[in-house]
């Protein structure tokens, strides 16, 4: 035995488990009165903001819920959210933040899967909400949040939230996990075949994502957010934690809207936010005399497609500095970054624009990523031009897909987790995706399943044969756009098409172009859906 183990077993003095919810604890205690929300009217400091987070875990606990149960939340970015995300796992319960945009039929898919004791929902939600609880055979708690910025909408429950709050004790003496490998939140990824995957997180790997974060963007003390990406987005890229841990302001809004954004810029002085590329174009849209209210440096970080760069300069002339970021649902959001060097800034701006579009190199807080071989997990040469996987490896890798060992074993396999992507790796090792495995489509920051399009398709009475692919969209980033053989004798639109879509399936996944056509095919048979991109990039 090493003189440097003898006698030196982890102990509580020296040894606790990493969890996201000290960061509350101890800004709460060091900056009681600073302020932590803003929305609408209603502002909050750190101690009010804290006691909530109490008070819901205290009255989820007197309600029986207790270490392992599931607790789903239906909520857009208000702080009832950001409250879930503390007070949900103080009890040791798992937060499932849902997906604002799917349909009842996902929903509770999602509700039954994870097997939710509890539902949070806001009323802007009632009807998806609604039908997706007649759908659910077994009894559920749910909680009605009637946001004053909203205003509208039908209540689905007669429990109100903030009267659920009342129930629970402000100084509750919740209990710091005793295992960092425990859940703490449940998030659904569509893929691309079958029904959803629930993504398992642990403490430990938000506590480390969240860290990573500060590390990356170097945010400092303070910093001003504003809620520009959706918090059910994986765990809002678990900056809800981030932002808690150094003290900062969350502003929260519900809806993107560029000129309220740029109105809250103002307003509040934001120093950071976060989204899809989409959101960056909204604002470079936006007219000069509305672009003019940001006097101030403002950080821009974005993942999925990198935006064009006429959007690149034209945000960098509102003084919005732009960082690239990139990863997925199993990995808690971004985790790896297009690590800026300060010799780049004398470059053109398309230069710089291409430069940006690299994925980049991982997180501190991620220990691996790969571009390798499927088959013999070897990387690829570092020459900008040879096509891997993307393959990452750390403790900011998910726990697993829930009750789905068979796609966890795959996902894991060789001991890298296999992100579908693929991509080339430059002589400065900066990753940059060329391409997906599984032809998954990025609209706007969501993903869209070519298959579970195609089946919708595939259900309309005058489709012979269906094939959906990316289209480059300037606003989306990609759109589906999809390519029907009809069947003979039948005469139908596009508009009949995407109609019919839209009642089968969330709005956003509906193919934005359909075009009719012969679809080529292999000499087996098989549909060629790389000639059918070239096609959809040529419209």
């Amino acid at each position: 035995m090493s003189i440097f183990q003898e006698g030196l077993a982890p102990a509580p003095v020296n040894h606790i488990a990493l969890s996201p919810l000290s960061f509350i604890e101890r800004t709460a205690h060091v900056y009681p009165h600073y302020p932590a929300v803003v929305h609408g009217a209603i502002r909050r400091d750190w101690q009010e903001t804290y006691q909530r987070c109490r008070r819901l875990a205290s009255a989820l606990h007197e309600r029986g819920i207790r270490s392992g149960d599931t607790v789903a939340v239906m909520l857009p970015n208000i702080p009832a959210m950001l409250e879930a995300h503390f007070g949900v796992p103080m009890i040791g319960a798992v937060l499932n933040t849902l997906n604002v945009r799917l349909d009842a039929e996902a929903i509770a898919f999602m509700l039954n899967h994870g097997e939710a004791r509890v539902l949070i929902t806001d009323r802007e939600f009632h009807e998806v909400i609604s039908k997706a609880l007649d759908l659910i055979k077994r009894p559920i708690l749910v909680i009605d949040v009637d946001d004053p910025e909203y205003g509208e909408g039908q209540p689905v429950s007669e429990l109100d939230y903030e009267t659920f709050l009342a129930e629970g004790d402000p100084e509750y003496d919740w209990h710091w996990p005793t295992d960092e490998w425990h859940a703490i939140s449940l998030n659904y990824t569509s893929g691309t075949t079958g029904n959803p995957k629930g993504v398992v997180y642990h403490h430990r790997g938000a506590y480390l994502n969240a860290i990573g974060n500060q590390m990356t963007w170097a945010m400092g003390l303070h910093p001003v957010y504003l809620w520009t990406l959706p918090m059910f987005h994986c765990n809002g890229w678990c900056y809800p934690w981030t932002i808690t841990a150094m003290a900062g302001v969350h502003v929260f809004l519900r809806r993107v809207d560029p000129q309220k954004i740029l109105n809250l810029i103002h307003e509040h002085q934001v120093t950071h936010l976060c989204g899809a590329p989409i959101v960056l174009n909204a604002l470079a849209n936006m007219p000069d005399s509305a672009k003019a209210a940001i006097d101030h440096p403002v950080k821009a970080m974005v993942a999925g497609a990198a935006p064009p760069a006429k959007v690149i300069g034209a945000v960098e002339d509102m003084g919005i500095q732009i960082t690239h970021t990139y990863g997925l649902t199993e990995v808690y959001g971004p985790v790896t970054v297009c690590a800026w060097h300060s010799e780049w800034d004398a470059l053109s701006l398309d230069e710089r624009a291409d430069l940006k579009s690299h994925q980049g190199v991982r997180y501190p807080t991620l220990e691996g990523v790969m571009v390798g071989d499927p088959e013999t997990m070897q990387p690829v040469p570092r020459d900008g031009k040879s096509i891997g996987e993307i393959f990452m490896r750390g403790n900011t890798v998910m726990k697993g897909y829930l009750k789905n060992p068979e796609a966890t074993a795959e996902a894991f396999e060789g001991g890298w987790f296999h992100t579908g992507d693929l991509a080339v790796c430059h002589p400065n090792g900066y990753v940059q995706i060329k391409d997906r495995l599984k032809d998954i489509i990025i609209s706007g920051g969501e993903n869209i399943s070519t298959i579970e399009v195609e089946d919708t398709l595939y259900k309309h009475p005058a489709v012979l044969e269906a094939a959906v692919v990316a289209r480059p969209d300037e606003k989306w980033g990609e759109t589906p756009c999809a390519f029907i053989t009809r069947k003979r004798g039948h005469d139908i639109s596009h508009e009949d098409i995407i109609n019919f879509c839209r009642e089968h399936l969330a709005a956003f996944k509906a193919p934005k172009t359909v075009i009719f056509t012969e679809l080529p095919k292999t000499s087996t048979g098989k549909i060629q859906k790389y000639v059918l991109r070239d096609w959809a990039k040529a419209l």
